[in-house]
């Protein structure tokens, strides 16, 4: 996100939730443009989703108002992780002939 703070909290935890879906998607460099635009709404969905927990947990309660807001993200969320697919796709990491080779000679 250009000219944000990277640093903050929010955006770590953003950052690390893309991250966690990317790889199960089989890795940036796998992913389409079109499911990286898709992974991004969602790890911003997912933080704020989480913020929301925490501030039920912290207050004890949820208004009605904030509840409704949060079944109609989780909605949302869940839409958006439908439209990526929800299975982890495992990234193959089989080396290659020469560099198994050279491993084991190493």
């Amino acid at each position: 996100m250009p000219g944000v703070d990277g640093r903050t909290l929010w955006a770590r935890r953003m950052r690390d939730v893309a991250n966690l879906h990317l790889n199960d998607l089989g890795g940036l460099d796998v992913a389409s443009e079109a499911e990286k635009s898709i992974v991004r709404r969602i790890a911003t969905l997912t933080v704020e989703l989480e913020r929301m927990e925490e501030r039920f947990a912290t207050d004890g309660e949820a208004d009605p108002d904030a509840l409704d807001l949060y079944s109609r993200t989780s909605g949302n969320l869940r839409r958006l992780l439908e439209a990526i697919g929800l299975r982890r796709r495992p990234k193959d990491i089989t080396p290659d002939l020469s560099s198994y080779i050279e491993g084991r000679a190493a």
